[in-house]
């Protein structure tokens, strides 16, 4: 019995029990009201019978045959005894009376000390035996004079007559016709939680069903429907319900197609409450949206890559993860951000990729590769993660067609599943990189073309003016030195004057790749203007620095420049100042390799000269 139709019929039942029992005692206490009030009456009349009997008795002059007369009385059906109790007057004008006259008891004795009738059940409140004793009062009045035969005063208590009769037909009835009362009260009882057992059956059953329906829409299952059994407003319910549920499912499916759309790939639905699931989705490309707003405010692509770093480890919750940058044009790759950590060393793929990035499958072919099932489909994946059962999913950042960047991930084996579902909203993060990661690459490549020389590839003056302050800065922090290594060909118009414009550009062209030949890779070759070149020698003192000037001026000296058909030899002329010795200020160090070039030149060229002081002179005349 479900719960609601069992409260209504067990309160409707308690409802018609209460009724039942009502009308039981009230039917009870009328009966044996109406029972008391029948023998009163009936008890009534025999006395009055009795008193006129005797009244004629006495004035025939028959009061000795009274006793018959009382056994008659007596006989009457429903009366079981009739006694006559003589008062004390009686007995002192006539006598004593008969025995049977003189037994009063002390309800008697009432009644004749008071002179006013008793009417009682004997033996309790149920008793079958109903006692009536009435008194005969002396009275001058009426059809017949009673102080014509008692000396005794008007009012005067004569006598009493004590009846008694047997309700017990009457109690019979009174049961019986309850007991009818009752059957008829239980069966209409029955009958009414029978019509309404039927009447609540279609709001039980849809209640029910209802109550199934919003447990299975709270785990995500809107597919449940309730069947319109009336067209009251039960039916008008289920009716509305199902409406709601059909609304909810579709605008839900609307979201769901509208999810798929954006991710570009359908979700992987692990549970059933596709709802919530549906919602965190959402919610996903929110944080999407706001991460896409976040990167287009960044001013380079590393902080970008910094950012996908805090997505992976926050919104995704992986610590093991690569983020390798692509340089398509020298088939390299170079490991960005390794477990969270900048600029760290490769670690989860093997080192030749790093000079060979076709050895990496994503840039290979584009593609995801998904090695959370077949952790060999890359063999250049680590073999060392390999021996401790890691799997990998590399997905590469397409930028213009190609390749621009992998996010590699790792995890355990009993990760992969929980992957697999995060793929496609990570994927969305990368859709959204892909074009701003371009537009950063492209404003830093215009940037750097600005800062470098067209023909000769090297870094320019305009280099040299935006970051001259950050190379003091970084030999301040670092408390290391830096020296200024300011050089010029000799002779070099002549080229121009002799063999042409693009025969002096050719000769620019090779002593720009023997200069940076001869140096450091950390080290800086600018052109800082015509044939005149500036080398920034990191962390070097002027001692080391003379070493690498003198071994440039000799390998310049050594090299045959090629122009058309033929070979020229040139040489060049240096001049150094280091930083901090020479100058605390990196445009006060440049002109003292300046002034040092100067020297060298006045010195026959062909040489390097180190700065020293009697080079300048306070009015700075050199």
């Amino acid at each position: 019995m479900h719960k609601l139709q069992t409260k209504i019929i067990v309160a409707l039942a308690s409802v018609m029990l209460l009724l039942t029992l009502v009308i039981t005692l009230a039917s009870l206490a009328s009966f044996r009201d109406f029972s008391i009030r029948a023998a009163t009456e009936h008890t009534r009349t025999a006395a009055e019978v009795i008193r006129v009997a005797l009244t004629e008795a006495m004035l025939n002059g028959t009061i000795d045959r009274r006793d018959s007369l009382l056994e008659r009385i007596a006989g009457i059906h429903g009366l079981d005894e009739a006694r006559v109790i003589r008062g004390s007057q009686v007995n002192e004008q006539y006598g004593e009376g008969r025995i049977s006259e003189s037994a009063a008891d002390a309800l008697d004795l009432r009644v004749l000390e008071s002179g006013k009738p008793v009417f009682t059940l004997v033996g309790g409140f149920f008793s079958p035996e109903f006692r009536a004793t009435i008194p005969y009062i002396a009275s001058s009045k009426g059809d017949v004079n009673c102080l014509l035969c008692h000396s005794v005063p008007e009012n005067t208590v004569l006598g009493a007559v004590t009846l008694t009769a047997s309700i017990e037909h009457m109690k019979s009835a009174a049961i019986m016709t309850v007991a009818f009362l009752v059957m008829a009260v239980v069966l209409f009882a029955i009958i009414s939680i029978l019509f309404l057992r039927r009447l609540l059956q279609p709001l039980v059953t849809t209640a029910n069903e209802i109550e199934v329906a919003v447990e299975a829409a709270i785990s995500g299952d809107f597919n449940h429907r309730i069947q319109s059994r009336t067209n009251d407003e039960i039916g008008k319910i289920a009716r509305q319900f199902n409406a709601l549920s059909e609304g909810i499912t579709d605008k839900l499916s609307d979201i769901r197609q509208n999810v798929v759309q954006l991710v570009q790939s359908k979700p992987d639905y692990q549970g059933n409450n596709l709802l919530t699931e549906t919602a965190e989705t959402v919610a996903g490309l929110v944080h999407v949206s706001q991460f896409k707003q976040a990167i287009e405010e960044d001013e380079t692509a590393s902080e970008v890559f910094v950012r996908i770093s805090d997505v992976v480890q926050q919104e995704f919750k992986l610590q093991s993860f690569s983020i390798y940058e692509v340089n398509a044009q020298k088939k390299k790759m170079h490991p960005i951000i390794v477990d969270a950590v900048p600029d760290a060393q490769i670690h989860w793929c093997e080192q030749a990729i790093q000079d060979h990035c076709q050895g990496c499958r994503a840039v290979r072919t584009g593609h995801l590769i998904d090695g959370s099932e077949n952790t060999l489909i890359c063999r250049s994946f680590s073999h060392d993660a390999l021996a401790k059962d890691k799997h990998y999913m590399c997905l590469p950042i397409l930028e213009s067609g190609s390749v621009g960047s992998v996010v590699q991930l790792v995890f355990d084996a009993e990760e992969s599943s929980r992957i697999r579902n995060l793929r496609p909203m990570l994927e969305a993060y990368l859709r959204e990189s892909a074009p701003v990661l371009q537009a950063k690459r492209l404003m830093n490549s215009l940037r750097e073309s600005s800062l470098k020389d067209a023909m000769t590839g090297l870094k320019n003056r305009r280099f040299l003016e935006e970051y001259a302050e950050t190379l003091i800065s970084q030999c301040k922090r670092r408390k290391v030195p830096m020296t200024l290594l300011m050089m010029d060909l000799d002779y070099f118009k002549p080229v121009n004057d002799t063999y042409g414009h693009d025969a002096g550009d050719q000769v620019l062209r090779e002593l720009a790749v023997l200069l940076e030949e001869n140096v450091r890779e950390s080290d800086l070759v600018i052109r800082y203007g015509g044939e005149e070149f500036l080398i920034v020698l990191l962390e070097t003192d002027a001692e080391s620095s003379l070493q690498v000037a003198e071994k440039i001026r000799a390998a310049v000296e050594k090299h045959k420049f090629k122009v058309g058909g033929t070979s020229l030899s040139k040489t060049i002329s240096a001049g150094l100042a280091d930083y901090p010795n020479d100058g605390q200020a990196f445009w006060q160090v440049l002109k003292f390799a300046d002034v040092s070039l100067y020297a060298a030149k006045e010195g026959g060229r062909n040489q390097v000269v180190r700065f020293h002081k009697d080079l300048w002179s306070e009015d700075g005349d050199y």
